[in-house]
């Protein structure tokens, strides 16, 4: 008796219901095994194709035996791991990676007082050019205070042709009362009427009409609170304007709050007493900020430029007249020079071109190209925010800096961390596979170093993908200068882990 094709279909559909089993990537080559198996174990029990009762038995425990397999076979893939090494060198981990550090920066400077007080500058324009700060040509700080109040006074009462108005504060550290609390220390500015209106500064709270000036019979000034100075001690109370507080030795009338950020000027201040110019006091220094005159703006001074003019005891005295546009440059400005330096210096720190990647007979294909040229450019771009925020963080982690070291700090930061930055993104980029852009691994030793100029020497990393070897020198020579890329053809596939791999990267 012949065998029925329907016994031989019943046998295929058992094999076919084991393969389910089986993870679909391996299921195709699974069935067309156990397919195989079942034609040689039919042609060697009943190689003339009859029905035997004990045959069948033996191929249909034959056939239920791929149940078993099958289950072994699942389980095997299932505690398949990719290595670490070979995951967490992956592009979208780097990527990540990257991201993450991005994120944690940002939460760390929103955290910070200084850092937020640095974000609400951007906002605000800087003063215009027309306005100088003057301080003696004798001091090197611009932000120490220079110039005395009978100065100031001598060159507000004589007719200028230079400049059109003058503006004098002196920060002097007061004792601020509330009726609810103890007195705390603040900086109080001892300013001029004009200070806020000659700097274009805006003022909440001040109201559209309001005229923010001195009381000039001296019984009541006017007094504007700082944004930090009204969060902290008033609560941020909208309706601050118009109550009367105590500032020291004086009785003020608050006028306003400063906006976040709209003080770039030197010295921390925490509220501006507006007072007459009588009224400032001669045993302490200032500022003095000037507006030019619309005639001397068409003279090309510059920057910075000094200046000749009398003093209270007559004789006189050279000045130096800086750009307020010049000087309260921000923290972005400070980053971008930084940015520009480390990218000026990187060609002297490390070697730019990323290996020689066409060798042998396989080119890259476009998609390809483009998508390693891509994971470089999101590198650079993700490295930059992370070089802004992470200086600007460690300028601004004291609050008790000046804005001076904080400056430094934060050039000097961003200059390091930008350049390392940049070295590692291109000596990452070279230990990558071109193909699947995972990390290279199993590093090793070939050749000996005493055959250099006959054959090379040095170091072979693999691509766990199976896509290539790279190959870099220990010594470059004229012939094998920079690493080189061998790629594998499909056959040494079969050599490699998993085919996953291929596919773990990105």
């Amino acid at each position: 008796m012949t065998l029925h094709p329907a016994i031989h279909l019943l046998h295929l559909a058992v094999l076919r219901t084991a393969s389910l089993l089986i993870p679909r990537h391996q299921r195709a080559e699974w069935w067309r095994e156990w397919s195989s198996e079942l034609w040689h174990v039919r042609q060697a029990r009943a190689p003339h194709r009859e029905i035997s009762i004990p045959v069948e038995r033996e191929i249909a425990e034959f056939c239920f035996g791929a149940f078993q397999d099958a289950r072994c076979l699942r389980a095997q893939s299932g505690r398949i791991r990719l290595p670490r090494a070979t995951t967490m060198g992956s592009a979208t981990q780097c990527l990540l990676l990257l991201a993450g550090i991005v994120a944690a920066s940002l939460v760390v400077a929103v955290s910070l007082p200084g850092v937020r007080e640095q974000f609400d500058q951007l906002r605000y324009r800087v003063a215009p050019s027309s306005i100088v700060l003057i301080r003696s040509v004798h001091s090197t700080d611009d932000s120490a205070p220079t110039i005395s109040a009978d100065q100031f006074r001598l060159w507000k009462g004589r007719r200028q042709q230079l400049f059109k108005d003058f503006a004098y504060y002196q920060v002097v550290k007061e004792f601020e009362w509330k009726e609810t609390s103890a007195h705390s220390t603040i900086n109080v500015a001892h300013a001029s009427a004009n200070l806020f209106q000659l700097l274009r500064l805006p003022i909440q709270f001040a109201g559209p009409d309001a005229n923010i000036k001195a009381n000039l019979s001296g019984t009541i000034p006017e007094v504007i609170l700082s944004h930090t100075l009204w969060e902290r001690e008033f609560n941020a109370d909208p309706q601050i304007a118009g109550q009367t507080v105590h500032v020291g030795k004086h009785i003020a009338v608050v006028a306003g709050v400063a906006p976040k950020g709209s003080w770039r000027f030197p010295g921390k201040i925490d509220a501006w007493l507006l007072q007459p110019d009588s009224a400032m006091s001669s045993s302490h220094d200032g500022i003095v900020i000037a507006e030019m005159s619309p005639s001397s703006l068409q003279e090309k001074f510059g920057d910075h430029w000094r200046m000749t003019a009398p003093t209270p005891d007559g004789t006189p005295d050279d000045f130096l007249c800086l750009a307020l546009a010049e000087r309260t440059y921000s923290s972005f400005g400070i980053f971008l020079f930084a940015v520009i330096i480390a990218f000026l210096a990187l060609p002297a720190t490390t070697s730019l071109p990323l290996g020689e990647y066409r060798i042998g007979l396989q080119k890259l294909s476009w998609p390809t190209r483009f998508r390693r040229w891509t994971f470089l450019s999101g590198k650079f771009a993700l490295l930059l925010p992370v070089v802004y925020l992470v200086s600007i963080d460690l300028a601004h982690l004291r609050p008790s800096l000046d804005q001076d070291t904080s400056d430094y700090i934060q050039l000097i930061c961003s200059f390091s961390i930008c350049l390392f930055g940049l070295r590692w993104a291109l000596r990452d980029q070279r230990q990558r596979c071109p193909v699947c852009l995972g990390k290279l691994t199993h590093p090793a030793r070939v050749g000996q170093p005493s055959r250099s100029f006959l054959a090379w020497n040095g170091t072979e990393l693999m691509c766990m993908g199976g896509h290539g070897l790279l190959h870099v020198p220990e010594m470059p020579t004229s012939w094998f200068s920079t690493q080189r890329w061998l790629y594998l053809d499909p056959s040494w596939q079969v050599l490699f882990a998993d085919s996953a791999l291929t596919s773990a990267y990105f």
